[in-house]
């Protein structure tokens, strides 16, 4: 019988540095959610539980597919150890399922570029190789200062090498590897971790990970990072792009996504914008594949009106607050957000893509939009998106 392997991801919900944290959209999908999808494709892994004190933690949790074990108070404030947790939520599991977890795996959901490769390599090393415990880290060449004491008479001493002596650098050839530990994924033997208390004991292996990928989001600016960063390191997989059994609706804003966020005036003061004929074939194919459709945008135009008209879909505009229209929206046709698939290119949009289960932006969209997104067209706004968009629903033959 193969071993248990139980992943931990622990997941509070009192995060201060960046509100619901754990929540957060990076590539258009809450950072919780992307640590349980990783974890669920390893090949090691057998169990998955994400260990939370936060109703909406849970919720999108057990959506992804994952179990949750409600964490106590006494282990979720801000002095509370992730090794209480995982010992908590392994003792909840045995419990629950009354059997014996093998190996247990700590998984950082704060750490949005972890990959499945590395949950089963971290995993491999403990099931497989032998190691009481292992953890991603990544190769390191820096050199490590850290300021000094006063001297005997209060005079500053000045910083001091860590891991160098400052009087010789020598070239990084010539210098031992140092690893930097990413912070993301840790394996332990669960009978040793009972014995020992803490992640590290017995012979720990260190598990080599990509260093373009190490992020840990603890302020809003590495958030911002890993949204700008998203639509590069997203690797394509399956599940990546939505197909017509993933969304029942799809939603446009009109300029910048059906336009190229240009406009014409004539000498009279009336507008002429530029459309591309493939989007009219791809709404049309959307029309016929029978998903219900909608032009959301903020502009009062007769030409956004005249558009849709054209291509016989509902359209509301000069419309302050998207995300309300949108919502009342969805209420209306009795569609749940999370199958709706919208698609913006500025920073009016965002607000929309945090209602929707497939946020999606055009290519040329505003950096913190396409950071935002869950899928990223190739195409420009204007020049055929709406079509690309088309063909991933309903097949590459549109």
């Amino acid at each position: 019988m193969p071993p248990t392997v139980l992943a931990v991801i622990p997941a509070r919900g009192g995060s201060k540095g960046v509100p619901a944290k754990n929540l957060a959209p990076v590539g258009g999908v809450p950072l919780v959610v992307r640590a349980v999808r990783e974890c669920l494709a390893g090949r090691l892994v057998t169990d998955v539980v994400v260990s939370t004190d936060d109703a909406a933690i849970a919720a999108a949790a057990r959506g992804a597919g994952a179990d949750v074990v409600q964490r106590p108070p006494a282990i979720a404030g801000d002095t509370a150890t992730s090794e209480a947790a995982v010992l908590h939520a392994m003792d909840t599991h045995e419990a629950i399922h009354g059997a014996r977890v093998d190996t247990v795996l700590l998984v950082q959901c704060t750490s949005p570029f972890l990959t499945r490769e590395d949950i089963d390599a971290v995993a491999a090393a403990v099931v497989e190789g032998g190691a009481d415990s292992a953890l991603t880290v990544a190769p390191f060449h820096g050199f490590v200062w850290r300021e000094g004491d006063d001297d005997p008479a209060g005079r500053p001493t000045g910083g001091h090498g860590v891991n160098h002596d400052k009087s010789y650098r020598p070239r990084r050839q010539d210098r031992p590897q140092d690893f930097l530990e990413t912070g993301a994924a840790y394996a332990m033997d669960a009978a040793g971790f009972r014995t020992a208390g803490h992640r590290f004991f017995g012979r720990t292996e260190l598990v080599r990970t990509d260093p373009a990928r190490v992020l840990e989001v603890d302020d809003p600016h590495d958030l911002a990072r890993a949204r700008a960063l998203a639509p590069l390191l997203d690797a394509p997989r399956p599940g990546a792009l939505p197909t017509r059994a993933d969304i029942d609706a799809v939603v446009l804003d009109f300029d910048g996504t059906q336009t190229d966020d240009r406009v014409f005036i004539d000498a009279d003061g009336r507008e002429v914008v530029s459309v591309h004929r493939g989007d009219g074939l791809g709404i049309a194919a959307l029309r016929r594949a029978e998903l219900e459709l909608l032009i959301l945008s903020t502009e009062v135009n007769p030409v956004v009106a005249a558009r849709a008209g054209k291509l016989r879909v509902p359209v509301l505009h000069g419309v302050e607050r998207k995300d309300l229209a949108l919502k009342q929206w969805c209420e209306e046709k009795n569609i749940a957000p999370e199958r709706v698939l919208y698609v913006g290119n500025d920073v009016n949009d965002l607000p929309c893509f945090g209602l929707v289960g497939w946020p999606v932006a055009v290519a040329g969209a505003h950096d913190v939009v396409r950071g935002a997104a869950r899928a990223v067209t190739a195409t420009r706004g204007g020049s055929g998106a709406i079509r690309e968009i088309a063909s991933w629903i309903l097949g590459p033959s549109l």
